[in-house]
């Protein structure tokens, strides 16, 4: 036997301090929520990110607060980007100019989404669509767009943030569902075609968090949350376990340990940050 065994060998991966350092991202949706956190975090463990949003206020005073261009009050550094996803030929500009002015794509984090609520007979064409365009379509432009790059260099990894209601029946939400199951699903299948180019793809799948477009469904409802937590049987809801909504920050903590050299030898899978909502 060896008189010492080294705690680490060369192969291992870093430690979380600074792990993200010289590395390059994009996350979209980036202006708020959860992908705002996305972005802190990984600023915070020293990459350069690309924080992209439809509507562009929210990323450029998300990098403005993070010191800007030169990153002078982080560990990494954040640009923000106008960018709607549902526009193919704006994803491919985007992501060129990305890589032109900040370096190649090591970490795509697609968190752009929108909430269409309302019984399934309900919905309207235009409603339906909408949150196709954003919750499907718009993962499928920017992941198609950053794997093509990423395969040719053989390395990368794409995390798409989708919903434990991608998993489990919710009344009221027969659309976003939908979309975020078709995400999800479309991740894995992007995750098994790129596996030998050394590309991983997984999704987080977040329940109730709080974040702008949760508490927009809680909105003159002072008894709202404490359904949420505690379960409403009569929509079919169950509870949350733990006891407690999930900050935007918990979720971010997923996202970046399945981009992260620990989760080296994971891909094509769907981790659920949902307190234990879903009973999985």
């Amino acid at each position: 036997m060896p008189e010492h065994i080294p705690s680490r060998t060369p192969s291992e991966p870093p430690r979380p301090e600074g792990e993200f350092a010289g590395r390059v991202a994009l996350v979209t949706g980036a202006g708020q929520g959860i992908g705002e956190a996305v972005v802190r975090a990984l600023v915070a463990r020293g990459a350069t990110v690309a924080a992209t949003d439809r509507v562009p206020d929210g990323v450029e005073a998300l990098a403005k607060s993070l010191g800007g261009p030169d990153g002078t009050e982080g560990a990494g550094r954040v640009v923000a980007y106008p960018l709607d996803v549902t526009d193919a030929h704006a994803v491919n500009d985007t992501i060129a100019r990305v890589e032109a002015e900040l370096g190649p794509l090591d970490l795509l984090v697609n968190v752009a989404g929108i909430l269409r609520t309302a019984p399934a007979t309900e919905l309207t064409d235009q409603d339906w669509a909408d949150t196709f365009a954003v919750n499907t379509t718009g993962v499928f432009h920017t992941s198609r767009a950053a794997a093509t790059g990423m395969t040719e260099r053989r390395k990368g990894c794409i995390v798409t943030v989708a919903s434990n209601a991608a998993g489990i029946p919710r009344t009221g939400m027969a659309a976003y569902a939908a979309s975020k199951a078709a995400a999800a699903m479309f991740t894995k299948c992007l995750g098994l075609e790129v596996a030998r180019s050394g590309v991983r793809c997984n999704v987080v799948a977040p329940g109730s968090t709080d974040t702008p477009m949760q508490r927009g469904m809680w909105e003159g409802d002072p008894e709202a949350e404490r359904r949420v937590v505690e379960g409403d049987l009569a929509s079919f809801k169950t509870g949350i376990p733990l006891g407690r909504i999930a900050g935007p920050e918990d979720i971010a903590d997923a996202v970046l340990f399945l981009a992260s050299d620990r989760a080296r030898h994971i891909t094509m899978q769907d981790i659920y940050v949902d307190g234990g909502a879903t009973l999985r």
